[in-house]
């Protein structure tokens, strides 16, 4: 079966790269990309398989097709079927502003595995570096990169200086060519392409030794299944600089408070007690949830109107509570130590192994940078040092 997906998916491709071919050259990018996406769609449904789109052209309301979470292949026209499962990443015109111009390198590329074995990468920055076979574990992302030129350099017995390093030309990559420079390797900047670069830094004789740079995730990964086809090798990491990026990262969306309430099945509070958190959770909030909805605090808790959770919870406004923690504690209300769907306990969230192994690791970090003169890292309250 896997032998049959391999000539199906071949056949995928060269229809896509055939119809793209024929907008080569005429200067419309978006026209080049959208019957590539078009014939790869077509020609996928054909195929015998159950698959899904984990990486494609984006989210399901930025794409009308080949968009992830798609179902493609012929299990979507019989649901009964039992064809294979299979996840699938595609980049239909990788180089689209190649394909418009005319120039060379311009790929179609698609990679499969069985269902999960590809990262479900967010479309965020990824630090890369990409070597081929006979650099394998040669290269670090947290070495300096004159390090890692080294070590490339000596796998493949040769001086830095006969190096080639492709690099994205973009401005973000400044200080990176400064530094590869530096250390004596040459550059070949490219404007677009960093896959197929990437494939060429794994192949024997084409001049290319390496790729480093920052570029998209989704283009990592399926250089990295293009690298594991070619023994080669891409370490690469997550660039998480924004907020925006860390929920992209967790697969999250932030909401509104009241939007999370009204939606939410499980409510779980883990806000520090300030005056803007005290009683968030009041008569109010308790009226937005749903009546088969819980509330799980193990923050603090005065972030909760106890008053207003028992009123809820005598009145059936919502399913049931688990509180750690008590607006008033010790004492804790009567009403709640009576109620069947309310499971209490002593303060001892926190009481597991591995999470007082890290609040001892906050200490001793906290000790350390006072006695080296530094700022805490963790200081509840930091306007003393401004004393």
């Amino acid at each position: 079966m896997e032998a049959q997906l391999s000539l199906e998916f071949l056949r995928v491709v060269e229809t896509a790269a055939i119809a793209a071919a024929r907008t080569m050259g005429f200067g419309d990018g978006h026209k080049a990309d959208e019957i590539t996406v078009e014939a790869m769609r077509k020609t996928m449904d054909s195929v015998q398989m159950d698959g899904t789109i984990v990486i494609g052209e984006g989210e399901r309301d930025e794409a009308p097709m080949l968009y992830i979470g798609e179902k493609v292949g012929l299990a979507t026209h019989a649901p009964k079927a039992l064809f294979p499962q299979v996840d699938i990443a595609v980049d239909p015109l990788e180089g689209t502003n190649l394909c418009a111009t005319g120039a060379p390198n311009a790929i179609v590329v698609l990679a499969a595995s069985e269902r999960g074995g590809l990262l479900h990468a967010p479309d965020l920055y990824m630090e890369k570096i990409v070597v081929g076979p006979s650099c394998k574990g040669a290269v670090d992302l947290d070495a300096p990169v004159a390090t890692n030129l080294k070590a490339i350099a000596k796998r493949l017995d040769r001086d830095v200086e006969d190096l080639v390093v492709i690099v994205l030309d973009r401005p973000r990559h400044e200080k990176l060519i400064a530094d590869i420079r530096a250390a004596g390797a040459r550059i070949r900047l490219i404007g677009d392409g960093d896959l197929s670069a990437g494939i060429s830094a794994a192949v024997i004789g084409t001049g290319v030794h390496a790729v480093m740079g920052t570029g998209g995730a989704p283009e990592g990964v399926l250089t990295a299944a293009a690298l594991r086809c070619l023994n080669g090798e891409i370490v690469a990491q997550l660039v998480v600089s924004k907020p925006e990026h860390e929920e992209r990262e967790a697969g999250l969306t932030y909401v509104p408070l009241d939007q999370l309430l009204r939606e939410s099945d499980f409510v779980s509070l883990h806000s520090p007690l300030t005056r803007e958190t005290r009683h968030q959770i009041g008569a109010r909030e308790l009226r937005l949830m749903k009546k088969t909805a819980f509330i799980v605090n193990t923050a603090r808790g005065a972030i909760v109107d106890e008053a207003a959770l028992v009123a809820a919870l005598t009145k059936k406004q919502i399913a049931g509570a688990g509180l750690d923690v008590f607006e008033h504690e010790p004492k804790i209300d009567k009403a709640l130590t009576k109620m069947p769907n309310v499971v209490l306990t002593p303060h001892l969230g926190s009481a597991t192994p591995e999470v007082r192994e890290a609040m001892a690791n906050i200490v001793v970090d906290n000790i350390l940078a006072l006695l080296g003169g530094h700022k805490l890292p963790n200081c509840v309250n930091p306007q003393v040092f401004a004393l």
